[in-house]
């Protein structure tokens, strides 16, 4: 496993999603997940399978201490009353006292990101989050969020695959110190179909999603992989014994396109190009 280090945290370089997974999916793919190695996990409450992450962990023997774990709380709960309390639902949930990392899942158009922010604080001082970051943040809310943050904004969670240029984004996290964390790496499924990304993975023995992960880890970011079918777990892991040329990256990266973005929920999305 390779790790990216941000701000103090070490943060296992490819991790394990539960988006749109259903308890049996989640009870039946985690232990596959442990066995072939992924000890990061990452769910949120609006994922509604807090619970069993928490559960099928513990059956299948995981020790927390080897894990990371990741929530986010969700935009509904952005308010005095509710932000702390629902993270301590997220950790009855989990089965556990702690995560390693809270975001907020959504700067949305209701709450200031300052808010957001001093919420997010309010939690890592208790303890209860080792270390806090955001998601979906736009630049200028990634700029905001840093600068109110008495704790480090360890990463921003977002939209990353070879269709969407995320360049800009990754300079200022580049420049910040911020870990970019990618979600939708397979592109609703495109990635695997595209016929170049098939070509280089050809060419390495690999699989589309392979080189497709493999191309997100090696610029640096976190990756998050995800599978229903416990047989495609392993696969999903095995892509740290190749690497991809300065050419295998540049044609991954050609494949950007102005209509790449596949995630922009009104309400909730920010401004991309602020």
């Amino acid at each position: 496993m390779q790790y990216v280090d941000a701000h103090g945290a070490r943060i296992p370089a490819l991790g394990f999603g539960v988006f749109r997974m259903s308890d049996a999916e989640v009870d039946a793919v985690v232990p596959a997940a442990l066995e072939a190695g992924f000890r990061h996990f990452d769910t949120a409450q609006i994922y509604e399978n807090e619970a069993a992450l928490g559960r099928a962990l513990a059956l299948a023997g995981a020790q927390r201490d080897g894990l990371f774990l990741t929530t986010k709380v969700w935009v509904s709960n952005y308010s005095e009353t509710r932000f702390a309390a629902s993270v301590e639902e997220s950790l009855e949930k989990l089965g556990t006292d702690h995560v390693d990392l809270l975001l907020a899942h959504w700067p949305g158009d209701q709450v200031p990101v300052a808010k957001q922010v001093d919420w997010l604080n309010e939690v890592h001082a208790s303890g209860k989050a080792r270390f806090i970051g955001v998601s979906n943040y736009n630049r200028g809310q990634l700029r905001q969020a840093i600068a109110a943050s008495a704790a480090p904004i360890v990463t921003n969670q977002v939209e990353m695959h070879p269709y969407l240029d995320q360049s800009a984004l990754a300079a200022l996290a580049a420049e910040t110190g911020t870990a970019l964390t990618a979600y939708y790496g397979m592109a609703d499924g495109a990635v695997p179909r595209d016929a170049v990304i098939g070509r280089i993975a050809a060419a390495h023995g690999k699989t589309a999603a392979q080189v497709g992960l493999r191309w997100l880890i090696q610029q640096g970011h976190i990756a998050l992989s995800k599978t229903a079918r416990p047989g495609r777990v392993a696969e999903n892991f095995d892509i740290f014994d190749f690497t991809l040329s300065d050419d295998d990256m540049a044609a991954i990266s050609g494949l950007a396109r102005a209509d790449g973005r596949l995630v922009d929920p009104a309400g909730l999305a920010p401004d991309w190009t602020a």
